[in-house]
Order: structure tokens, then sequence, then C-alpha cells
């Protein structure tokens, strides 16, 4: 085994994003390294107090906001992954602008006087799409995720090194706040191949990421698996489990490092199922356990945000169940989804004060949220009116297939005139309407295992529709091997195979050819609101005049609605309004005529319907 001290960093830092260095000037050096059981940062013990924040989460206004406020509650590190899907959503096509400037995020960061935990993956879960890989790498169903499967380890390569491109300036030697890296995430719960971890380490030494503190972190009944011996381990649990956890720890690595990478300071929530609220004292209680024993943290997470457009994951323990997680992020973590304190965050601030010695800031205040009107539909439009042009097959194809990573396909094939029977869609993924002649007769859903349509006697020939929405790629457990999405197994009727397919592409990624006219639209239907703003100002969407479906504001992509709930609500940034009418476009696919929505100025949680039933 190597020895952990000696991981060093000797770079420069600065701090101050007012007052930088005179361009002659040659930048003070700087070291953080792992010494035993701790950190030395400039030669001098150093306990990480940090938390967990998503820059795609968040709107890029905000970003200094939440930072700020991070700050203030005691923290000097921020810990965040890097999420490969949203940086390159075809291959070889990379966005790192707007929302997706992580570089950006990052010197945000330290113009707040705050250090950065990096965590690349390529795997990352978060609750994600895909745990944060990309579909197309599904395209190919030989390719295996995380693995040493050449397609893969290729594919993992080129990104790795294009995300050092942006991040290796904003390493600690060359002047950035990133003082550690992260190998990999939770790898022992998915395997234990050693020479899959080494080849990820061997890739991040190529892209210069693993010059300084590389370390892996996993769940305490993991860390063997998911651990290399010369790198230090740290682990990750919730509420509860700090004596246990940290003690297994230190009964796996003795003499190493003593850092909790992941500390669970709430809880996501899923679409079917009950709201989650954790125990902030409790919390509380165990950071004070922790930091006292010494140990650095990471809470997961500090403000959780949303997970706009079609980003949310989906859980899977087994492999086989299934449970799409909402839009709404906001984790009960100690910033709500607007950024506004929760009563945790005193608490919390406390103790790191506490501990410390320093003198806790004031708690910030929060944002005012405010309600605006906003009108009844004033055009619509009909799914089957505005459908793009079909891609012909023998078989169903998946959206990656289709070179289409989120939003719906519809798939289209005739019938003979005939008997009933039964329709059987294997692996359909994730969510399923069926229509014989533009009639919904049934409807299919991933959550509750429904693979199975009974079709009414035909007296002519029919066209059947199968409108199938991507709701969640798994982000978790070996599913995420083959989570193509779509139609991704054989479609029978009454034992027979259907031919002769046609499927319609629809990402919903550009409304502008959509053709709006006044009047009502049952059915799958795009319905446009306005909202009057007289001042922007944060608010929520009250999704309770509707469905199931998207919701686009001024063309950003607030994300999903569904009224099973728990969350009845879609957060509206202010950031992202105008004075005066606001351009609302909601598809829905249970269209009615009678939608209606509402602002309020708080989240609504409400009983959840068609719940799972317990595994």
């Amino acid at each position: 085994m190597k020895p952990l001290v000696g991981w060093m960093l000797c770079a420069a830092l600065s701090t101050s994003a007012l007052a930088p260095l005179p361009a002659h000037a040659a930048p003070p050096a700087h070291s953080f390294e792992v010494s035993g059981a701790g950190f030395l940062k400039d030669g001098k013990p150093h306990q990480v107090i940090s938390a967990e924040m998503h820059y795609v989460r968040i709107p890029r206004a905000y970003w200094r906001d939440r930072l700020h406020k991070a700050k203030a509650m005691g923290l000097n590190t921020i810990t965040t992954y890097a999420f490969w899907n949203a940086h390159e959503p075809r291959p070889g096509v990379y966005d790192f602008t707007g929302q997706n400037d992580l570089a950006a995020f990052i010197r945000a960061a330290q113009a707040e006087g705050l250090d950065v935990i990096l965590r690349p993956g390529p795997y990352v879960c978060a609750e994600w799409e895909l745990g944060g890989y990309p579909s197309w790498l599904l395209k190919d169903r030989t390719t295996l995720l995380r693995s040493t499967e050449p397609k893969y380890t290729a594919a993992v390569e080129r990104w790795i090194n294009r995300l050092g491109q942006e991040v290796k300036p904003l390493l600690l030697k060359n002047g950035g706040p990133i003082v550690a890296v992260q190998l990999e995430n939770e790898y022992g719960a998915f395997g234990d191949d050693k020479a899959y971890l080494e080849g990820l380490e061997a890739t991040y030494r190529r892209a210069g990421l693993a010059d300084g503190v590389l370390f892996t972190s996993n769940q305490a009944s993991d860390l063997a698996k998911g651990s290399l011996p010369h790198v230090p381990s740290v682990v990750n649990f919730g509420s509860g489990g700090a004596k246990e956890s940290v003690a297994k720890l230190e009964a796996f690595r003795p003499d190493g490092l003593r850092m909790v990478g992941e500390y669970w300071a709430g809880w996501f929530d899923k679409w079917g199922e009950d709201h989650h609220e954790t125990d902030g004292q409790k919390e509380a209680e165990e950071l004070r356990f922790m930091l006292q024993r010494g140990y650095s943290v990471s809470l997961y997470m500090f403000h959780g945000g949303t997970t706009f457009g079609w980003m949310n994951g989906a859980d899977s323990h087994k492999g086989t169940d299934y449970h799409p997680d909402t839009t709404s992020y906001d984790y009960n973590a100690p910033l709500d989804e607007a950024g506004n304190p929760r009563y945790k965050y005193g608490l919390l601030a406390s103790v790191i004060s506490e501990v410390t010695g320093k003198p806790a800031a004031p708690t910030p205040k929060p944002t005012v949220a405010k309600t605006f009107p906003v009108s009844t539909v004033k055009r619509s439009a009909s799914l089957w009116r505005n459908l793009p042009e079909p891609v012909r097959s023998d078989r169903p194809l998946t959206f990656e297939e289709l070179d289409q990573n989120f939003g719906y396909v519809l798939y289209r094939v005739p019938l003979r005139p005939g008997k009933g029977g039964t329709l059987v869609l294997k692996g359909v993924h994730s969510y399923a309407q069926v229509y014989l002649d533009q009639k919904l007769v049934g409807t299919l859903d991933r959550r509750l295992d429904q693979e199975t349509v009974t079709l009414p006697d035909r007296a002519k020939a029919s066209t059947l529709d199968i409108l199938v929405e991507n709701t969640g790629r798994v982000n978790y457990s070996r599913a995420i091997r083959t989570e193509q999405a779509g139609l991704t197994g054989e479609v029978t009727f009454d034992g027979a195979p259907l031919n002769d397919w046609r499927m319609y592409r629809l990402p919903m990624n550009d409304l502008s050819k959509l053709r709006l006219s006044a009047g009502p639209c049952v059915g799958p239907c795009f319905y446009e609101v306005e909202m009057k703003v007289d001042k922007p100002a944060d608010t929520y969407l009250d999704m309770r005049g509707a469905h199931k479906g998207q919701l686009w504001l001024n063309g950003h992509n607030l994300g999903r609605y569904w009224s099973i709930g728990p969350v009845h609500t879609l957060y509206t940034p202010a950031p992202w309004m105008r004075p005066g009418a606001n351009r609302v476009v909601f598809f829905d696919l249970t269209g009615d005529g009678k939608e209606r929505l509402k602002t309020t100025t708080a989240p609504i949680f409400g009983k959840v319907t068609n719940k799972r039933e317990a595994q």
C-alpha cells in the first residue's frame, strides 16, 4: 500500500474576485494534501466542511446567491458533479455555455472564498437521467457502462479529456479552487472490478485531473469493493448512520483519511410516492459528532434545486422496479428549492460555529415570492396535427436508435379488421398511451409493471398509435446498462409480432413550429397561456389544473408535472421572466379542455394517487 501522506498539490489560489494578481506577479504557492487521518492546507491542519450543489439545477443568475449562503452557513468548500450528458448531448458535440458553464460556477465559488471538490464521474447517480451518462452510449447494445469494454472506455477517455480542458486551469496548482477530485462514484454499490477503477484513474491522470488529492467514495458496506489500496477512501451515509459508518471506515482504513463524502441531509421525492422530510435536529447532532471527531464532512445536499427539463432520473434497487424522480429536487436540504434557508440551516450553522469557534453569520433573509395572474388557454395545438416526418422500420426502434435523448416518440402501425385481443409491449420504457384510430384505449405505466392492453374488435382497418414518454432513465444499479427508452422489446398482438412501423420523433426541443389556434383541444395537446408579471419575482406554477406533461416558460423547460404527486407545483425563477406578458406553453398527455394554471408563493405537496404498491 502506498502511504497516504504525500498526495501533494503545490498550487496558486486567489480567493479574491475583486483584486486579481498583476500579470507579472507569480501567484503565491498553496498546498493541499492528505496527512494521516486529515488534510494539510498550506502545511497546517485543515478540516473540510463542505456541501453539495449542482450548477445545472440552479438558474445561473442565482449561482452567486446560493454560494454566498453556503459561505454564510460556515462552509469552506463546495462539492459538485460534472454532468456528462448535459455537456455532450451528441457524440463529439460539447456544451459548456450558459447553464452548463461549469468553469464559471467553479470560479463563482472561488470568488465567494470557497474551495471546490470536483466529482467528474463519469457516473454520478445524483437522481439524474441515466446517472449522468449520455443516452447515445446505449445505441449500441454491446456497449457496457461502468466496465472495461473498449467502446465504453474510449467514450469515457474522450469525455474526461474534454472535461480536463475546462477544469484543469481551476485546479489548486493552477490558481483555482479545486482542492480534490473524486474517482468514480460509489462504484462499490455496482461492482468490484479493480481493473476498471485503475483504468479510470489512468484516464484521470492523462486528463490532468489526478495530480493532487484523489479519493474514492462509497457507502460503508461497499468500501472494500469500491476502493483502490493507494487511493484515500471516504464513506457515504444518511441520517442516523454516523456512528456505525465512521466505525466501518476506521476499521477498513485504520490509519487512513477520516472523511464523510456524502452525509445525506435530506432525501429526494419520486412520482406517486410520499414526500420526504428529515429530522434537522438529528442531522445537526450527527454533524457535531463527526466534526468533533475530526472528520471532514460534505453534506448532500446544501441546496438541491430543480431538475429542469427532462433530466430527472429514476430509482431501481432490484434492476426491475422503477421509481422516477420528481422535477423538484428540493431534497429537504438546508436551502429549499427556491434557495431560502429552512430551519435546519440555522441548526447546522450553529454546530459549525460551535466546532470551529468562528461566529455564525446571520441567517440570510428569504426571497420574497409573488403570485402573478395566469390567463385561461389562449391557443392550443393537437399533437396529431403537429407530427413530423416519420422514420420507417420493420420493428419499433428505441429512442437511442432514433438518435433521440428525451421527450416522446409516437409509434404507429396498421391493424387489419378483426377481433379484439391482447397487445403486449415488452420492456416499454417508460409510460405509454395506446390509441386506436386516435381514441385512447389504454395506458401502460412502468412503475406499475404494466405491459398489456386489451384492444377492442375492429370492423375496418385501423391505426394503432403508441405514444411513449421517457419519464427518466434509471440512474442506479446495473439496470443502467439496459436503459434504452421507448419500445425496447417485442410488440405482439395476440402472440404475433407487429411489423411495418412508422415512428415520429417528438423531442419537443423547438416549439416555434407548433401550429397553434384558438379553440379547445382534447387529448394529447399543447396549450398556450400568458402570465402577467409586473416585476419578476420567484413563484411556483400550481399544476393541479392539468394532468401529466411538460411546461416551458419563455422557452425555458421548467420540467415535468404529474397529477399523481407528491409535488403539484413547478418552481418558476424570476431570472427567466420578463416584465409584462410571459409566454407559458405546456404539453398535456390527457387534455380535456378545462386546463387552468395558477401561481402560488410556496410549493404544494399533496396526497399521492395511483400509488405504487410496496415491493
